[in-house]
């Protein structure tokens, strides 16, 4: 473990730390993971809590079998109940970013099958503002001030850093198109392009290759309408870009590369 928080590990967005850490930082960030992942498995160590980000999770119980292995991802389609079919189409469009799922047959069988680990779970995380202010600006002790408040900074995993752009941009008179767009937009997209589409979020910041940054002139200079639908559609095979065909319609697809022309980046035809 020392050695991969010192050197990386090869394939992953695990990076190097030997520039960041001394190396006795380093042995304690190592005894610390050991201690509270490993052999206290504390609560607040879970990623899929409230706490954490995941309010109501059940909403995806339909992904569940897959990213458990009690479904292999290999499973004949024909072969799937619809509610599996709904599950299946759900892991495949999210849940696989960090989940590998199981498969029946050996993945040297199938070169384009990577199950590398693409991100990690945020550790208490909370973009939530609150009104927590002192005299002096020294903390929660003091009396607060209606004129004075302050965000709430997240203190452990410095994750505050990424909040802003999980803001999206405020829109005026959007059409109903655009509308659309927007909702589908934040809903599935903006986990990985962030909700301000530059793919600065937390999890965009460890996806290798990075998302693309939909409100950079230089990234969306050769971007097309007709380009982006196909990418949405078919997704970019070596990247964390997904093929959404299954999940989102034509029209569904058409309203989001509409937002992301207004939002971010005016797209030609």
């Amino acid at each position: 473990m020392i050695d991969a928080v010192t050197h990386g590990s090869k394939g992953s967005a695990m990076m190097s730390f030997k520039s960041v850490l001394k190396p006795h930082e380093i042995e304690a960030v190592v005894d610390f993971v050991r201690q509270e992942f490993m052999q206290g498995a504390a609560k607040n160590t879970r990623y899929h809590t409230v706490e954490n980000g995941w309010p109501n999770h059940e909403r995806y119980r339909a992904a569940f079998p897959f990213a458990l292995g009690e479904v292999p991802l290999d499973t004949a389609w024909e072969s799937l109940t619809p509610a599996q079919r709904t599950g299946k189409q759900l892991f495949m469009s999210g849940c696989v970013t960090c989940h590998e799922g199981s498969r029946r047959t050996p993945l040297k069988d199938d070169p384009m099958w990577d199950p590398r680990a693409l991100s990690y779970p945020r550790n208490g995380y909370s973009h939530a503002v609150q009104g927590c202010t002192s005299a002096v600006g020294a903390g929660c002790a003091g009396t607060a001030q209606p004129d004075a408040v302050a965000p709430r900074v997240d203190a452990i995993t410095s994750a505050s850093l990424y909040a802003k752009h999980d803001i999206p941009p405020k829109l005026a008179n959007l059409t109903a198109q655009e509308r659309q767009g927007e909702t589908l937009f934040q809903q599935n997209c903006a986990f990985c392009h962030a909700a301000d589409g530059t793919g600065r979020n937390w999890i965009g910041s460890f996806l290798q290759p990075p998302p693309r940054n939909l409100t950079s002139a230089t990234a969306m200079q050769d971007m097309t309408r007709t380009r982006l639908k196909k990418v949405i559609r078919d997704g970019l095979p070596g990247t964390p870009m997904s093929a959404w065909k299954s999940v989102l319609n034509d029209d569904q697809i058409n309203a989001v590369i509409t937002y992301v022309s207004r939002a971010f980046h005016p797209l030609p035809e």
